[in-house]
């Protein structure tokens, strides 16, 4: 992948990190929140927050 690529990758995880984030606070003001799906969504972030710093890394 070339700088353009992983800089838009870094970008484009920070969106989806973001966005799970927003869904996680949300979730739990619900009167019955569902911890599966928050659970889901923490595993998501790690798995993001592993794949963009492997980007930041290549980046230099």
């Amino acid at each position: 992948m070339g700088n353009r690529a992983l800089k838009r990758r870094v970008a484009g995880l920070r969106l989806r990190i973001e966005e799970h984030e927003a869904k996680i606070a949300n979730e739990k003001h619900q009167v019955k929140p569902d911890n599966g799906l928050i659970t889901h969504w923490q595993v998501d972030i790690e798995a993001f927050t592993v794949s963009m710093q492997r980007a930041l890394k290549r980046l230099g």
